[in-house]
């Protein structure tokens, strides 16, 4: 009994979703109990590697910032090179809509952000925060809609995330980097150049590229660039096919994705969801970080999203998906304001003071909440059920048969 229904959950589309619901509501509830004290000491307590003196030494917390994350990006990279070569962005005609979408869906957010942050030197680093897209968590409350949004929508949704996951890299290499150290630098370019050898010889097995890749990961971490970007680097140098006519990546991703969905994600959150609530009052809320976010969030990205796309529709450079209508567009503009996950990752590059980070979380807990509500709200209630086509019906029948 128990092990039927923990099958039929984990094979739903939105129990990634919820799991990262559960996974920041425990969070909220250790931060705010007397496990506090342990909470905080767990994620700040120091782990080292090293050998001769030399290796890492980090707070827990940075580890899982840093090296989980890099997986998670390691799984992005995957699905990224994947459809570039093979899925949804491998014709551009189909990205033109999705990927202006996202473009104005990452600009609006933080112009709102910097209109509440502008010339304040302590808070204005925190402009790209509202800019990221959940994938997980925007494609899981999309999917308790289940067949009431057509499936050209769950497409739209999905190429504009992954879209936005790629500017949200660009963002973080550009913006997010530390003192740079070159010599480690030039270092990380031997197990690229390792890694570029194997996928041009089209290895079959990935153990060698993953060494490869974890010690690039180091060395970019020592350089001062954010080493989750040595996981997307490390993605694309894994062959799609090798010269058995395989696919490693195909397994590769096929194989990681539970691991990342229900374990690496739901580690993050716990770790970095965890507001502090004592203390605060309503008033905390419209201080300008938290404001700047929740805003960016539930405003700049409806207005980026929904604003570009009619702009796109009604000059002519673009068409709706099929079976879409203006009300899908806005209820689809409302899940893209769920930030969450990549919102909070940023945000713990933006910010090392504690109290700004619990402001951090709290506008990004808020915006998110308020988006993934009001977007299921209208997708759920102001929009016709999808129209089943005549596949469907065909399917229907024979199944009622």
């Amino acid at each position: 009994m128990l092990q039927r229904a923990l099958d039929k959950f984990f094979s739903h589309e939105a129990s990634g979703g919820i799991l990262l619901i559960l996974s920041a509501l425990a969070a909220l509830i250790v931060a705010n109990s007397p496990l506090n004290p342990f909470y905080d000491g767990a994620l700040g307590s120091y782990l080292s590697v090293k050998l001769n003196g030399e290796g890492l030494e980090k707070p827990l917390i940075l580890w899982i910032n840093d090296g989980l994350m890099a997986v998670f990006f390691f799984l992005i990279g995957l699905e990224l090179k994947r459809e570039l070569l093979e899925g949804k962005l491998k014709n551009p005609a189909d990205v033109v809509l999705p990927g202006m979408a996202a473009v104005g869906g990452m600009l609006l957010p933080a112009l709102v952000f910097l209109a509440f942050n502008w010339g304040n030197p302590a808070t204005v680093n925190g402009w790209a925060i509202p800019a990221a897209t959940d994938i997980a968590f925007a494609l899981g409350v999309l999917a308790l809609l289940g067949d009431r949004v057509p499936s050209s929508l769950k497409v739209f949704l999905l190429t504009l995330a992954i879209l936005d996951d790629m500017g949200a890299i660009v963002i973080i290499a550009l913006f997010y980097t530390a003192e740079l150290k070159i010599d480690y630098l030039y270092l990380a370019l031997l197990p690229l150049a390792g890694l570029i050898w194997l996928n041009f010889k089209g290895a079959h097995r990935v153990a060698p590229a993953i060494l490869l890749g974890v010690i690039m990961w180091f060395f970019v971490l020592k350089s001062g660039v954010h080493a989750t970007l040595a996981g997307v680097v490390t993605a694309f140098c894994i062959p799609l096919k090798d010269k058995w006519g395989k696919s490693p990546l195909h397994a590769l991703e096929h194989g990681l994705s539970p691991y990342v969905l229900y374990l690496i994600v739901p580690i993050f959150a716990f770790a970095n969801a965890g507001v502090v609530l004592q203390g605060l009052s309503l008033s905390d809320l419209f201080a300008p970080l938290p404001l700047g976010i929740a805003l960016g969030l539930i405003v700049g990205k409806q207005a980026g999203v929904f604003g570009v796309t009619f702009l796109m529709v009604k000059t002519g450079l673009a068409r709706l998906p099929s079976g879409v209508g203006w009300l899908h567009i806005y209820g689809l503009a409302c899940l893209a304001g769920i930030g969450f996950t990549m919102s909070l990752f940023i945000g713990s590059l933006s910010f090392d003071d504690p109290v700004m980070m619990n402001e951090v979380r709290l506008g990004v807990l808020a915006g998110s909440a308020v988006s993934a509500l009001l977007g299921f709200a209208v997708l759920r209630w102001l929009t016709a059920p999808a129209s089943k086509t005549t596949e469907d019906r065909t399917q229907a029948a024979r199944a009622a048969e």
